[in-house]
């Protein structure tokens, strides 16, 4: 765990390591890495948007709870942003097969279950105006 961490913070570890690739497979792998970052921002937005702006839900907590929930996403996405970047820059210099991850399918999985539990949040809240 310690060294996974040490090499997000020192590429020159990772450019000791097997042949120089051809530039554009790093910036491909640089591409990816930014847009999962863009995905944890926009997940930490969408939480900061649920605590300030969703009125008071009729289920006590629950829109604190939303918001905890896609702001602590948010932070896994990055951080498992770094660590997939570093493993894959090293596959990528190694001449090995790039890494599995199951990662995209969770995080699909928890924003769908997120879009069906908002929708039925959206339905109490209706219900109960009404």
């Amino acid at each position: 765990m310690l060294q996974a961490i040490r090499r997000w913070f020192n590429p020159g570890d990772v450019r000791e390591l097997g042949e120089t690739p051809d530039y554009r497979f790093s910036l491909a792998n640089e591409r990816t890495f930014l847009a999962w970052l863009r995905t944890g921002l926009a997940l930490i937005a969408g939480g900061l948007a649920v605590a300030q702006f969703l009125p008071p839900m009729p289920i006590t907590h629950l829109r604190e709870a939303l918001a905890v929930v896609l702001l602590l996403l948010g932070g896994t996405v990055a951080l498992r942003a770094v660590d997939h970047w570093a493993r894959a820059e090293r596959a990528i210099r190694l001449g090995e097969e790039l890494p599995a991850s199951r990662f995209p399918a969770v995080l699909a999985l928890l924003v769908g279950l997120g879009a069906a539990l908002l929708v039925v949040a959206v339905l109490v809240q209706a219900a109960g105006a009404t």
